[in-house]
């Protein structure tokens, strides 16, 4: 399941559950059937525009409300169930932990650069910084025209504000975690 399919179910039983409705009448208010809206709070399905609309108009919600991070004390993710946001066979993944929110001024993603691998990035904008922390291999960071070799263990930090390059020159996967800092 993807970050905003797990953030609308979520919101979607918290919103439903604080107005005190039971599925059967959130169908009613919403025109959204009863099944279409236990697979939605499951994460089970990918709900359409079209379907969100009914689902923010019946309950008297924005569409942000939905989609935002619920504010949770604790918020486990799995490797096993996350569903990379970005990927290129062979080259990479990227898997987006906990993205930008609301009164917190970071994101924090996960990458695997396989053997001969490489992710492009362009420039994250002004006042950006990054935090890169690798746990598997050896990463190969180019910034600004400087190739720098990260190590398993090791970090980095620099402006992302240029665009950047994370390859993979070795032969095994290069693992690593990704922290924007919005200063």
């Amino acid at each position: 399941m993807n970050h905003i399919n797990r953030n609308i179910a979520v919101n979607l039983r918290k919103i439903r559950v604080a107005k005190n409705l039971s599925l059967e009448e959130t169908a009613e208010q919403t025109g959204v059937s009863k099944s279409m809206l236990a697979q939605i709070e499951r994460g089970e399905t990918n709900p359409s525009i079209g379907c969100l609309v009914k689902v923010v108009s019946g309950l008297r919600v924005e569409l942000t409300e939905l989609m935002e991070t619920p504010r949770q004390e604790i918020y486990y993710i799995s490797k096993e169930e996350i569903v990379p946001t970005k990927e290129v066979e062979g080259q990479y993944s990227v898997f987006t932990y906990f993205p930008y929110e609301k009164g917190r001024p970071f994101e924090i993603y996960g990458m695997d650069i396989y053997p001969k691998g490489c992710y492009y990035s362009g420039s994250h904008g002004e006042n950006t910084v990054e935090y890169v922390t690798v746990t598997a291999g050896t990463l190969t960071l180019k910034v600004r025209g400087k190739a720098y070799a990260i190590s398993q263990g090791e970090a980095f930090r620099f402006d992302s504000d240029a665009k950047h390059w994370y390859c993979n020159e070795g032969t095994e996967t290069v693992r690593l975690t990704s922290v924007f800092s919005f200063v």
